[in-house]
């Protein structure tokens, strides 16, 4: 079981970006309910995933990358960047989902031009980072 817990992260990361660019998308046309539900969804599976990825590295503990020259340099500038911006997403994504819930709409925009990239980074990079370290 926990052998399959990192392709479930890079799955539940892969459905987070997803409904993060319709997200976008569906407040741009002005869908703000059914906006809302979506980015509420994404929060859930956000936080799914940080579930599934602690209980993972807390049995496995780190995973080396084994890879060597310039694919090495790579991976680990896509990971230190990720690692960095994932732990600014909790406390990015909690403040703009209250700020949006509670109707503070010109604040909620203000933070959520800073959440919304660093979010869908993260996301992006984490099946990248998985891919490269179980996967190629």
């Amino acid at each position: 079981m926990i052998s399959l817990l990192p392709s479930v992260n890079a799955t539940l990361n892969f459905t987070a970006a997803i409904l993060l660019i319709w997200g976008y998308l569906l407040i741009r046309r002005k869908q703000v309910q059914t906006h809302r539900k979506v980015m509420l969804t994404a929060f859930a599976v956000s936080s799914l995933f940080l579930v599934c990825y602690l209980v993972y590295h807390s049995q496995v503990g780190s995973v080396p990358y084994q890879k060597t020259g310039a694919l090495r340099v790579i991976y680990f500038s896509i990971l230190i960047t990720h690692t960095m911006l994932a732990a600014a997403v909790p406390p990015l994504a909690i403040v703009t989902l209250n700020r949006g819930l509670k109707a503070r709409f010109d604040k909620h925009r203000r933070i959520a031009r800073w959440t919304l990239p660093i979010w869908l980074y993260v996301s992006v990079t984490g099946v990248v980072v998985y891919l490269m370290l179980y996967r190629f």
